[in-house]
């Protein structure tokens, strides 16, 4: 038996096919331009040149229904395995304080998640349209909700709860929720296996970089801050959106550019962050590049997320105590060295002493890298994260009756021998 597994975004869906565990990856691709028109899928499968074809105007069921049709194609797809699923895994955004763990979806559950659609009308919505088309199309087997938020059900009150008034608290849910929990859990417990430590023993911070930017502040093995709030925009820079900001910009700019509360949403999320500062749409690859050859204002942008990254870094290691390690993922690849050189920089009076040769070195996308010094007190690990294989072991564990929650899960990738998944020979 084998596992599907689908994240929907707002414009995209990315799958993958596990072997029953997670064990092996079958094959992968993603949707792309959902509902935007010019669409595409792709497909990877071992040993074959990826496959990427146009398809027509299509929302997240017609996407859903494209998944499907390209696993089960005789000529390029996985028939065999795709006939074989057994369960499907969906990334599900925002689960509120109602679900602080993986769950089962019946009707009642997915009533739950519509109805915290305001809490994230953007990923809500689009993760809503995919389950419900994946059990149209796949009635008959098990779907699981996992969901970014559970991770980070350890915060404490005083670090979740805002300083606002604290009605708002209890009418409309207004608190820092956090999200990429699979994410952090993956890379928090690769730490602590590169550590030969318990994960419940492990001081961490874990910083998630991609399109969308996270921190998180790991004690003991349990999430107790981290920098994404109420909805994802909050926190670092980002690729558009703002992250942190002084809260009294927005009503100033909404009055002097005549500005309705969407409009305003639209700019925070959608035309902030590096893109604000370079003017440039280009993907984080590109600003890294340009950076690191002297591009001005890639340059600045590049600094200002550093300057954050270290800022958050120093807070978290406040609030977390005595640390064991930094673990970073990698957005751009190979490029990425020169925006951890510039956060790590001015480190060392808190136990971190990066290895500049180690750092410009590392490959996650190949193997984990240490890039710090074998005398630095504070490991950093580079690594790629895997969202979609907690994804599957926590199918897999519910499904077999061995999961409670994340923090009593021996997930596999916690074990020092673990070997991170490559697509199956």
């Amino acid at each position: 038996m084998n596992i599907l597994t689908l994240s929907c975004r707002t414009h995209s869906i990315k799958y993958h096919l596990f072997t029953w565990g997670g064990g092996a990856l079958l094959a992968a691709g993603d949707v792309k331009r959902v509902g935007l028109g010019g669409t595409s899928i792709s497909l990877k499968v071992p040993g074959r040149e990826e496959e990427t074809r146009k398809v027509e105007f299509v929302d997240h069921r017609g996407a859903v229904s494209q998944i499907l049709a390209i696993l089960n194609d005789a000529r390029h797809g996985v028939r065999e395995q795709a006939a074989q699923i057994g369960a499907v895994g969906h990334r599900v955004a925002h689960g509120g304080e109602k679900f602080n763990r993986s769950m089962v979806i019946d009707d009642q559950v997915l009533d739950a998640i519509r109805d915290l659609q305001q809490l994230a009308p953007l990923h809500n919505a689009a993760n809503i349209a995919g389950i419900e088309a994946a059990r149209e199309f796949l009635p008959r087997i098990p779907h699981v909700a996992i969901f970014d938020t559970a991770f980070h059900v350890t915060m404490p009150d005083y670090a979740y709860i805002y300083p606002l008034p604290y009605e708002w608290y209890k009418k409309f849910g207004i608190r820092r929720y956090g999200f990429h929990g699979p994410s952090h859990i993956y890379l928090s417990r690769r730490a602590a296996g590169l550590l030969g430590k318990p994960a419940d023993a492990c001081n961490l911070i874990t910083i998630h970089i991609e399109k969308g930017v996270s921190l998180c502040a790991i004690k003991n093995g349990r999430s107790i801050d981290t920098s994404m709030g109420l909805t994802p925009l909050e926190g670092a820079v980002m690729e558009t959106r703002s992250g942190d900001f002084d809260a009294g910009i927005t009503p100033f700019i909404m009055q002097q550019l005549n500005l309705s509360a969407r409009e305003m949403e639209s700019i925070l999320n959608q035309k902030s962050g590096m893109l604000g500062i370079t003017g440039l749409n280009k993907d984080r690859r590109y600003i890294l590049e340009a950076a690191s050859t002297g591009h001005a204002r890639c340059r600045l942008a590049l600094e200002m997320e550093a300057y954050r990254l270290k800022k958050y870094i120093g807070a978290y290691l406040a609030a977390v105590g005595p640390l064991d390690a930094v673990v970073f993922t990698t957005g751009a690849g190979a490029e990425e060295w020169f925006a951890r050189e510039l956060t790590l920089a001015g480190l060392e009076c808190f136990g971190i002493l990066p290895d500049p040769e180690r750092n410009r070195a590392a490959r996650p996308e190949r193997e984990e890298a240490l890039i710090t010094t074998d005398a630095s007190p504070v490991k950093v690990f580079v690594m790629s994260t895997d969202e979609e294989l907690v994804f599957a072991q926590d199918v897999t564990a519910i499904l077999a009756g061995e999961y409670s929650d994340h923090l009593h899960y021996d997930y596999s990738f916690t074990r020092p021998d673990f070997v991170p998944v490559r697509p199956a020979a």
